[in-house]
């Protein structure tokens, strides 16, 4: 990345008090960008708060939902840059209450969209799809030439938003890529029915992790703050005409049992000899989901800065401080 390229550049960030949102608005702030985040709810528990971040961004109040507000936003800031993040995230959210869910994944990309595309200013569009969005493949790992079919309600909501973001930037020639990215995990991730913040804090009590699938189901785990990197270096590509339109997979390519990520936590954690409790109980996820980034790699040359240990140990360590144990 162009060590300059972000400076003084109006950027939108919608969901900047996310996982995902925190870092990246970090890592924009760092490059001199001049940085809006939009946020409908407060969240002082967020990396974004807690590293002192946000008192270094304007900050937009709205919903991603609401068009005067996203019209409001990209005009009076002449926003150059938008990250579209803001999602509802979590899966069995998404199962007990589908609508909501719809409404900010799919309403809000619109939304976002429609405005973008009537905006004189806004000249780059990143916009954030899941590995969800192809539902069960028959095939893996996934490649970006598979259709989206997701099934259930979350994995819906981003096979629409997909789709949603390929049509305005093919109708209306408008220059957005699309992110599918692995689970990303790091500091900030307060989701405690989430794998990785789940295990950590259960391990640093001293307390067994517990597992709702039977430990079998097989995923990619990537460090957010990879996934920031590959989201910076394609946005500043977006100038060149092959990576305009286009969705690309972002993962280690290394993928792992739930299983075999428990045992990590615990294995870095101070109480390695805990044994995880197995409930096998989840329903509506998909078993085995992992990704092919070769496409990625070979339009922006990105890897992952992290190894998977090197990245658990500043995890828990974030999660460590946050909590109040030491390690």
């Amino acid at each position: 990345m162009s060590p300059s390229f972000w400076r003084d550049r109006p950027v939108l960030v919608t969901g900047c008090t996310g996982l995902l949102g925190s870092w990246l608005t970090q890592a924009l702030v760092e490059a001199k960008a001049d940085v809006v985040g939009l946020i409908r709810d407060d969240v002082p528990q967020s990396h974004l708060v807690r590293s002192g971040i946000i008192h270094r961004i304007r900050i937009a109040r709205g919903d991603v939902t609401d068009y005067a507000t996203m019209e409001r936003v990209l005009n009076e800031y002449e926003i150059d840059a938008v990250f579209h993040l803001a999602a509802q995230t979590i899966v069995g959210i998404a199962n007990r209450a589908p609508l909501s869910t719809f409404e900010t994944n799919i309403r809000g990309t619109w939304t976002m969209l429609e405005a973008a595309r009537r905006s004189p200013t806004v000249k780059r569009i990143l916009v954030a799809s899941s590995d969800k969005a192809y539902g069960t493949q028959p095939i893996l790992p996934y490649t970006e030439d598979m259709p989206l079919h997701g099934e259930h309600p979350y994995d819906v909501s981003k096979s629409a938003a997909d789709l949603l973001a390929q049509t305005y930037a093919k109708t209306y020639d408008m220059p957005i890529a699309i992110t599918r990215c692995a689970n990303l995990y790091g500091g900030g991730d307060l989701n405690w029915n989430r794998l990785v913040p789940g295990t950590i804090r259960s391990a640093l009590q001293g307390q067994a992790p517990i597992i709702r699938s039977d430990g079998t189901f097989v995923r990619d785990y990537l460090y957010v703050r990879d996934a920031v990197r590959a989201y910076m270096m394609l946005a500043q590509a977006l100038d060149r005409p092959e990576i305009r339109g286009q969705a690309f997979n972002c993962s280690t390519d290394e993928p792992v049992s739930v299983l075999e990520m428990t045992r990590l936590i615990l294995r870095l954690s101070p109480h390695p000899r805990l044994e995880p409790i197995v409930l096998n109980e989840v329903k509506n996820e998909i078993k085995d989901q992992y990704l092919n980034s070769a496409k990625l790699h070979e339009a922006l040359g990105w890897q992952p800065a992290w190894s998977r240990e090197a990245a658990m140990v500043e995890t828990m360590a974030w999660y460590a401080q946050y909590l109040g144990y030491k390690l």
